[in-house]
C-alpha cells in the first residue's frame, strides 16, 4: 500500500500567501522525512466561497524541491479547459522537474464558471476532453501531428520536449459517475476514485469499470488509487473537535459551486457534518482510521491512498497534528497492508 498527500494550499481571502506556503513546506518536508510515498496538488480556477488557492503547476513545480524521492502528482488538472500543446508541453516539462516521477491526474470538471471562462461551452466539454488527451498522448509520441478545430491548428507539429517517462507518464482518471468511469477505462491507465463515494458505491462502480476494461481487451490496472478526507487524532472526539468546523466548511463551499448548474450534486453535499461522515470521511484514532479505510484494500483493492488532512482555515498546526498521528501510528500498518488482487477481466463473447 502507498500512501500520499494532497496539499491544496486553498486558502481564506484575508491569508497572506506567502506565510501560507511556507506552511504548506512545513507539512510536505513531514511527509517526505516520513516515509510518505507520493505528494499531489489539485486544480481550480476563480475560486469561490471567499477563498483562493495556488495554482497547480507553479505549486508542484516548487513543491518538487522539498518532495524528496517522492512521487509528484498532478490531483488533478481540468483538462479539457486547456489547449493540448500547452498540456503536452507542461507535462513533460513537470516530469523533468520530478525526475521521471510524475503522475498525471485528469478530470473533466465540473463548475460551470471555470468552462465559460476558457469558452467551453455546454455540449462541447467531453468532446474537447477527449480530444486534448487523445492529442497529448498523439504529441508526446514524438511524431508529427496534424489537427484543426476552432481552439487549436497543427500542421505536422512535432514535440520536441518529451516526458522522461515512456511513452508517458501514467494518467490517473478521475471519475465519479458511469460514462466517466468507463472512459477512465478507455482513455486512462486507472481510475482514480472519488473521495467522496461510499465503499458500497464504488463496488458497483467497479463493475462497470472492469466491464469497460474487458470491452477494450486491457488488463486491470496494477494502481488502483483513491482519495480520502482524513483527520487523525488521539481519539474520535479530539478529532471531530480539532477537525469538523473546516471540514464541514470546505463541503459547504462545494454545495454553493453546485447550486450552479449541479442540483443534483448540490443535494449530495448540502448535510450536516455528522450526515456528510458517514462511510465518507476518515477520521478518529489511528484505530479508528485503519478500521474505516480497511474495506479500501480488503475489498475493494485500493493500492494508493491519497489523503487530504488540511483544509480552508483550518490551522497548519491542526494538519500537521493530524500528520504526525499519521505517520507515528497509522502509516506503518497502511504500509503493509496487503490490497485485494484484480484479476484480468474477461472479454465477454461477441
Amino acid at each position: 500500500m502507498k500512501v500520499g498527500m494532497l496539499f491544496t494550499n486553498q486558502q481564506p481571502n484575508t491569508t497572506d500567501m506567502v506565510s501560507a506556503l511556507e506552511e504548506q513546506f512545513l507539512l510536505v518536508r513531514h511527509a517526505r522525512d516520513r516515509g510518505w510515498d507520493s505528494v499531489f496538488a489539485g486544480q481550480h480556477y476563480l475560486n469561490e466561497g471567499g477563498n483562493k488557492m495556488l495554482q497547480q503547476v507553479p505549486f508542484l513545480a516548487r513543491l518538487a524541491a522539498e518532495a524528496g524521492e517522492m512521487k509528484l502528482g498532478m490531483g488533478i488538472m481540468v483538462l479539457g479547459v486547456h489547449n493540448p500543446v500547452y498540456v503536452a508541453e507542461t507535462v513533460s516539462s513537470l516530469d523533468v522537474i520530478a525526475r521521471g516521477n510524475l503522475i498525471f491526474g485528469v478530470g473533466l470538471g465540473y463548475r460551470n464558471l471555470e468552462f465559460e471562462a476558457f469558452g467551453v461551452w455546454r455540449g462541447q466539454r467531453v468532446k474537447r476532453f477527449e480530444e486534448c488527451l487523445t492529442l497529448v498522448k498523439q504529441l508526446w509520441s514524438g511524431e508529427a501531428v496534424s489537427f484543426e478545430s476552432d481552439y487549436c491548428k497543427l500542421d505536422n507539429a512535432q514535440l520536441a520536449l518529451l516526458p522522461v517517462q515512456q511513452p508517458h507518464p501514467p494518467i490517473w482518471f478521475a471519475a465519479h459517475r458511469e460514462p466517466a468511469i468507463r472512459r477512465a477505462a478507455r482513455m486512462g491507465d486507472t481510475w482514480y476514485i472519488n473521495p467522496n463515494s461510499t465503499p458500497r458505491r464504488i463496488a458497483q462502480q467497479l463493475v462497470d469499470y472492469r466491464d469497460e476494461l474487458a470491452k477494450h481487451d486491457k488488463p486491470f490496472p496494477a494502481e488502483l488509487p483513491c482519495r480520502k478526507e482524513i483527520f487523525c487524532a488521539k481519539d474520535k472526539a479530539t478529532a471531530m473537535e480539532m477537525a469538523a468546523p473546516y471540514m464541514g466548511a470546505k463541503y459547504r463551499i462545494y454545495a454553493e459551486w453546485f447550486k450552479k448548474g449541479k442540483k443534483k450534486l448540490e443535494k449530495a453535499y448540502d448535510k450536516p457534518f455528522e450526515e456528510l461522515l458517514k462511510d465518507r470521511f476518515i477520521i478518529g484514532s489511528p484505530e479508528d482510521c485503519y478500521e474505516q479505510l480497511r474495506p479500501y484494500w480488503e475489498d475493494l483493492g485500493v493500492t494508493h491512498f491519497v489523503f487530504r488532512t488540511h483544509f480552508v482555515g483550518m490551522p497548519v498546526s491542526y494538519a500537521l497534528h493530524s500528520m504526525r498521528t499519521i505517520s507515528e501510528e497509522l502509516l506503518p500498518a497502511l504500509h503493509r497492508a496487503q490490497p485485494k488482487r484484480h484479476e484480468r477481466p474477461v472479454r465477454a463473447a461477441g
